[in-house]
């Protein structure tokens, strides 16, 4: 092909340069895609609102924008992450603390690389004119609880008082429910505040048709009576901290965009819970938007970072494992690393995060019937 003149083949050499920048940019969108990192995340329960920033983090492309493409696996009353993690099926797993430690302690070599919840959402609750207004009035009643590791801040708390968990009252099995209390059955039952708390308030009291009201609850917070253990934590398979390079690298990467979604379930709460309720829970609307603003208020704020260890609370997480039993003894070191989250949350600081959430305050959520 011949050119009439030079402007004529200046314009194609310049048509042709900028064909060539929007493939070069295509094909390293292709590539950038084609090289996220398969992560797979364990949750200790099934799909709700207490695991919100993870699927914020995926719902809002944070995960992709560090390079991870997560998969959120569902948990249950038989799964432990623990093990899960342990045996490679999943890369990160979601633990109470107490849940993480005992299979640690039975050889698994896992470690807390971020402590999410900063305080315990664990009450034993009764009614108001039981009369069972703090944990000494616990003596002779009959008390549920679920078992599989959730009733240990209730033994200490009863000991805490003089009280033999064995002699002094009649603990029971309770359902992973609040039928127990509501029908009488139990004088005090075992509740998560951002779950079966609200599953009484979403019931109808029959002497007055309306539902039930927290005036017609009394609630046992085992913060206050200072045996409370730490909940929820991401956790990772530290042989690989410490052996992968790229393992370690993509821990990091994950707390960071972790962290970042539950921010934007702090300060975006209307569309965190949308993103929830879209995942499938099987409790309604207003159950999970009650669910999300307790989770809220047990990571915000987080005066030295989101997913920061409270050394206090950790040892006081670790004598009560100890004191009642559930460890033998006290975790080696290595059971919690800080560095990981450190990083993350340097980074997301430098991209104007906050971190902290000093400004938070909890939200008045409307519980309606059957938490729909």
């Amino acid at each position: 092909m011949q050119w009439g003149n030079k402007k004529g083949l200046t314009r194609w050499l310049i048509m042709l340069a900028v064909f060539a920048m929007v493939a070069t940019a295509c094909s390293s969108d292709d590539d950038a895609s084609g090289e996220l990192t398969p992560v797979k995340l364990q949750l200790q329960w099934f799909t709700q609102a207490q695991f919100a920033g993870y699927f914020a983090a995926v719902d809002q492309g944070f995960y992709e924008d560090v390079g991870l493409d997560v998969t959120i696996l569902e948990g249950g009353v038989d799964i432990v992450p623990a093990t899960v993690l342990d045996s490679g099926a999943a890369d990160f797993a979601i633990s109470w603390v107490p849940r993480g430690l005992v299979p640690r302690e039975e050889g698994l070599n896992i470690t807390n690389i971020a402590q999410v919840f900063q305080r315990s959402a664990t009450l034993q609750v009764s009614f108001v004119d039981s009369g069972i207004n703090g944990v000494g009035d616990l003596a002779g009643r009959t008390v549920g609880n679920w078992g599989f590791g959730n009733e240990f801040e209730l033994l200490a708390g009863l000991r805490s008082v003089g009280l033999d968990p064995d002699t002094d009252v009649s603990l029971v099995q309770q359902q992973f429910d609040m039928l127990a209390l509501v029908s009488g059955d139990i004088d005090a039952a075992q509740a998560m505040i951002y779950n079966e708390y609200a599953q009484v308030l979403e019931t109808v009291n029959p002497d007055t048709g309306e539902l039930y009201q927290p005036s017609d609850l009394s609630i046992i917070d085992w913060n206050d009576v200072g045996t409370a253990m730490l909940q929820d934590a991401i956790w990772a398979d530290a042989d690989k901290l410490e052996d992968d390079a790229a393992y370690r690298e993509t821990a990091v990467k994950f707390v960071e965009a972790s962290l970042r979604g539950w921010a934007f379930c702090r300060d975006d709460f209307d569309k965190c819970a949308d993103i929830v309720l879209a995942a499938g829970p099987t409790l309604g609307d207003s159950h999970q938007r009650w669910m999300l603003n307790e989770i809220n208020n047990l990571i915000w704020p987080s005066p030295q970072g989101a997913g920061t260890m409270d050394a206090a609370l950790w040892n006081q997480t670790v004598t009560i494992a100890t004191s009642e039993g559930i460890l033998k003894s006290a975790p080696t070191d290595g059971a919690f690393v800080s560095d990981i989250a450190s990083e993350a949350l340097a980074n997301l600081t430098a991209d104007g995060v906050d971190v902290i959430g000093n400004g938070w305050s909890p939200k008045t959520i409307e519980l309606k019937a059957g938490g729909e």
